[in-house]
């Protein structure tokens, strides 16, 4: 592992949209996951919908390599802040909307990534063999955050 893979990676934005809808298309997995350049789908595991302790099947993709993962909801606030790990990858994946306080049609949105712990055996592995690198993967997705909140903000945007 080094440094640079296991680094928060962070974007953020401003949308011209309430919290409250820019929330609702966060949540609406189906299609949060046309937005994003590696998700293809994400499928609830349990009963309940969006709670925490919820599992999600994540199927990803980059190229002609798919994997899965199993995601589990650590955080939610509604209209505020929504968190899962990812524990086939050692990843926390982190959503925090914040109301702009001079314009209530506005939303500031930071979508992170941190590695709480380290990246997990199985990341340190197939990345190399499969991503193109630890390195390499970090920084597409990074770039892939930033095409996945640009997609939210243009959905909340219309």
């Amino acid at each position: 592992m080094t440094m640079n893979a296991a680094r928060e990676l962070r974007v953020e934005d401003v949308i011209g949209a309430p919290a409250a809808h820019v929330w609702a298309l966060l949540t609406d997995f189906a299609r949060l996951a046309a937005w994003s350049p590696e998700t293809v789908r994400m499928i609830p595991l349990k009963p309940g919908g969006l709670r925490v302790g919820q599992w999600y099947l994540g199927i990803n993709r980059r190229k002609a390599v798919v994997w899965p993962t199993r995601s589990v909801v650590a955080e939610v606030v509604p209209g505020r802040r929504l968190v899962w790990d990812t524990p086939s990858s050692g990843a926390r994946w982190v959503w925090e909307l914040e109301p702009d306080p001079a314009d209530a049609g506005r939303t500031r949105v930071v979508h992170r990534r941190p590695v709480p712990g380290a990246l997990s055996l199985g990341s340190r592995i197939v990345a190399p063999l499969l991503l193109g690198g630890t390195d390499a993967h970090a920084d597409e997705l990074e770039a892939g955050m930033a095409v996945t909140v640009a997609g939210l903000k243009a959905a909340a945007e219309r």
